[in-house]
């Protein structure tokens, strides 16, 4: 299942929302791709979707929940990563 909270996260003169999955990443990067969200948008375990595709992600069938739950659900998933675990290239 995926999951979008409502666009509330100020940033760039917009407002942004995340788009997790509870599934896989590959069900995240594949329905990103249909909203046409660009890769760069991945953020290691979710989406930065702006305002303006949030309806289409909904209607896509993504499930709007608070920003709090986002990170519940990642990590009942086991699919959260933090910024301390994520490796940068040299």
């Amino acid at each position: 299942m995926l999951y979008v909270d409502p666009p509330a996260w100020p940033a760039r003169g917009r407002l942004w929302s995340h788009l997790v999955s509870d599934v896989s990443y590959a069900e995240l990067h594949v329905f990103a791709e249909m909203l046409g969200a660009p890769p760069r948008g991945f953020d290691r375990d979710h989406y930065d979707l702006p305002a303006e595709r949030f309806r289409m992600a909904v209607w896509l069938g993504a499930r709007v929940v608070p920003g709090r739950e986002i990170v519940r659900l990642l990590r009942a998933a086991g699919l959260r990563r933090p910024k301390h675990t994520v490796r940068r290239s040299a």
